[in-house]
């Protein structure tokens, strides 16, 4: 087993062509080639996380997605955020989220806190 810590681009494309042959047969957990497999994939995860960041959604982005995951209306809402009007309000910007909206679309739609709070 070579592993060596990925620094940039060229190491980082060589690590992925190291573990494509693993993804469509996912080697044992515990082998040699399933320890390789892991540690790689934690190594890759690290060098995409500081060089490729993926920005939090919206709030607003939060909720239409998990609306649309879930195949909920906005009446569905209501029970987190008030009336079906306060709801509309929300999803078009006209209105902020309060702390107890946050906790309950977090609470009732599994919607992460550090969506519903972030600045906009």
């Amino acid at each position: 087993m070579k592993i060596k810590p990925i620094t940039d681009e060229k190491s980082y494309q060589a690590a992925l062509k190291a573990v494509e042959p693993f993804f469509d047969t996912e080697p044992v957990k515990g082998s040699a080639e399933g320890d390789f497999f892991e540690v790689m994939l934690t190594l890759i995860e690290h060098y995409e996380n500081e060089h490729f960041p993926i920005d939090l959604p919206t709030p607003i982005d939060a909720i239409k997605f998990r609306m649309e995951q879930q195949g909920l209306e906005a009446k569905d809402l209501a029970i987190a955020i008030g009336q079906t009007n306060r709801v509309y309000e929300i999803l078009n910007g006209k209105r902020k989220l309060t702390l107890p909206m946050i906790w309950k679309l977090n609470k009732l739609f599994n919607i992460p806190v550090d969506s519903l709070i972030k600045q906009y």
